[in-house]
């Protein structure tokens, strides 16, 4: 959740921030600000809405010269979106300011402490109350700005990522976290550097970054080398790792689409091949997998799976469960991991953990990373993006290689996450003997089909938006699916609630009859996964008994059919699979019309209200 920005350099600060808050604006959009240091004043401007109304209030506010500033995006946690919530924020003097992404949990007490001592607060946040606390301990130990925020954040309890600049220190940049993620662009001969809450704002510019870890601080000057420590016992960190960036400005930019969305979902068929590529060797019926291949023994003797992930990610480890407890027959439980570690869950030595996120950084799936390991479970991380908390947390792990994702809801995340999954799946069941070399050999070619299914898929765009365009402004909806593609109604359902406002839910197809059923009627919408494999005839009955309450039915068949084409309102065709990959296959077409519908009423698609793509707070 929110995003931050910064520089310090030869260059005007000004662009490169803007520029940056537009890029990081996916994680957060509520309101938006910049500071800037010209050398003799500290010019800052913020404003309630979109990086692009910070634009416009700029050009009446401030002066925009000055080679040292930083910017911040906000998604909005202690007070409400406005003018003077907005982040960056003043100490009392006005000589320390601050941006911060996270969330302070004992900023009350620490705001009545301060008050006491005659400090005044304007906004809501506990950002505020975090820098005039740094403001404060300056004053009375005397001390220069990179200790009194060490000393600070010792008094913290909560997650952060802060950037604070002091008006006494026009040449250094005092950076810490904890929980939150934030990178530091290194420039060539440490001539600049910038900061940014992820590497996005400055790939062009540098391809060298350093991730802090948790708990540390960095100090940086121009012309030095950066100086981090550790935040509670003040040890310098000797070995400084600087990784190069494996990302493009093509990447992040939307090219000829209309939104980031639109774009992901059109790049599912080259992320999906990028996923497998150099692990599956289908011809030689290989899979490689470094990260397994080195634990084998840790699976293959494990009492059981447990999946913790959120969102889409959850989803996507509902998929893996019927997969690995199909494939590898091993049992398989799926936990959310914000409810995982408040509800005391056994965990042992014999356990292995997958925890599963697009972003690496979602703070409740970190949380249950850390809780597994304090409790001796070996820990396999699903990510997409290289040096994440979640990448670096766990003992091992494989990259989903799927590019960024920028729009806030999942596309190509989900269905790199089941491609990943289930090369695990199929590895693991040929190494348990609960495969025949045909069955294997079977699953890993169809597997390398499954980009040009997709393809195929995609080609009936035009189709879909015909459907979409027939329920656009209806309230709520209903998703059905059995087996492999009962997650895919869940993500289905999610995938419309996040970015039309149109209520939905998703059901095993056979609980309808349990409660659901009350709700059809010829005003109801029900989008029914009804391909041919996996309980066809059991759904094709559920159909019926829409059908015969007046629902309106729209199916998603495997190509060919005709029992369901007779009875759905609309039908939309999938090419033939594997049911264990139906999943990859079935969730394209519920993409596009959430998609459609979304953008046929009027909605931000790429920026849903209340959402953001990195959810790094609890």
């Amino acid at each position: 959740m929110c995003g931050i920005t910064g520089y310090i350099g030869h260059r005007e600060a000004y662009p490169i921030i803007i520029q940056g808050l537009q890029r990081l604006e996916y994680r957060g959009y509520d309101s938006a600000g910049v500071v800037l240091f010209d050398g003799q004043e500290i010019n800052l401007s913020k404003t309630k809405g979109k990086v692009s109304d910070l634009q416009a209030k700029v050009k009446h506010d401030i002066s925009t010269k000055g080679t040292i500033g930083f910017g911040h995006t906000r998604w909005a946690t202690h007070g409400v979106p406005n003018h003077v919530n907005s982040h960056p924020h003043l100490s009392q003097s006005g000589n320390l300011v601050i941006v911060h992404n996270g969330i302070i949990e004992n900023y009350d007490t620490l705001k009545k402490e301060l008050i006491s001592r005659g400090y005044t607060f304007h906004s809501d946040t506990d950002t505020e109350v975090l820098i005039n606390l740094i403001e404060e301990i300056k004053i009375q130990e005397k001390c220069k700005l990179g200790k009194a925020v060490q000393l600070a954040l010792q008094q913290v309890i909560g997650a952060y990522a802060i950037l604070v600049f002091d008006k006494e220190k026009p040449n250094e940049l005092v950076i810490a976290r904890l929980g939150s993620p934030i990178a530091i662009g290194v420039g060539k001969d440490n001539k600049e550097f910038f900061i940014a809450s992820d590497a996005t704002p400055f790939i062009e510019y540098t391809k060298d970054a350093i991730y802090l870890e948790d708990g540390e601080l960095a100090i940086i000057k121009l012309d030095r080398d950066i100086r981090i420590r550790k935040i509670n016992d003040d040890t310098l960190v000797e070995d400084v790792k600087t990784q190069e960036l494996q990302l493009s400005l093509e990447q992040i930019e939307k090219g000829n689409y209309e939104h980031f969305m639109l774009k992901e979902i059109h790049e599912q068929p080259s992320a999906i091949i990028d996923t497998y590529r150099g692990r599956l060797l289908a011809n030689k019926g290989i899979i490689r997998m470094s990260g397994l291949d080195d634990n084998m023994e840790r699976f293959l003797n494990a009492n059981r799976i447990i999946i913790v992930a959120c969102g889409t990610s959850w989803h996507a480890g509902l998929v893996a469960e019927y997969l690995f407890e199909d494939i590898a027959r091993i049992p398989v439980e799926v936990e959310y991991g914000s409810e995982f570690r408040y509800r005391n869950p056994i965990i042992t030595e014999k356990d292995v953990v997958i925890a599963i996120s697009q972003s690496g950084e979602t703070a409740d799936t970190l949380a249950a990373v850390k809780l597994a390991k304090s409790k001796g479970a070996f820990v396999f991380g699903i990510c997409n993006v290289v040096g994440s908390s979640i990448a670096r947390e766990v003992h091992a792990g494989a990259y989903t290689h799927a590019g960024p994702e920028i729009g806030v809801a999942s596309t190509k995340a989900f269905t790199t996450q089941i491609t990943l999954l289930s090369l695990l799946a199929l590895k693991l069941g040929k190494a348990k003997g609960n495969l025949s070399v045909p069955n294997y050999q079977t699953y890993l070619q169809e597997l390398v089909q499954i980009p040009n299914k997709v393809e195929q898929l995609l080609k009936e765009d035009e189709h879909i938006k015909t459907i979409a365009a027939i329920y656009k402004s209806v309230p709520n909806f209903l998703y059905l699916g059995r087996g492999y593609n009962f997650p895919v109604a869940l993500e289905g359902a999610l995938k419309l609630k996040e970015i039309s406002y149109i209520h939905a839910e998703g059901y095993p197809a056979a609980e309808m009859k349990h409660g659901p059923i009350a709700l059809i009627d010829e005003n109801m919408p029900v989008v029914v996964i009804a391909t041919n494999k996996g309980y066809y005839e059991k759904v094709v009955s559920n159909i019926q008994e829409i059908k015969s309450r007046q629902g309106q039915l729209i199916a998603i068949v495997t190509k060919g059919d005709t029992t369901v084409k007779k009875i759905a309102n609309h039908t939309i065709e999938v090419p033939e699979t594997l049911e264990a990959f139906t999943p990859l296959l079935t969730t394209i077409p519920l993409q596009l019309l959430s998609y459609h519908i979304a953008v046929m009423r009027g909605c931000n698609v790429d920026q849903p209200r209340n959402l953001a793509k990195a959810v790094t707070v609890e």
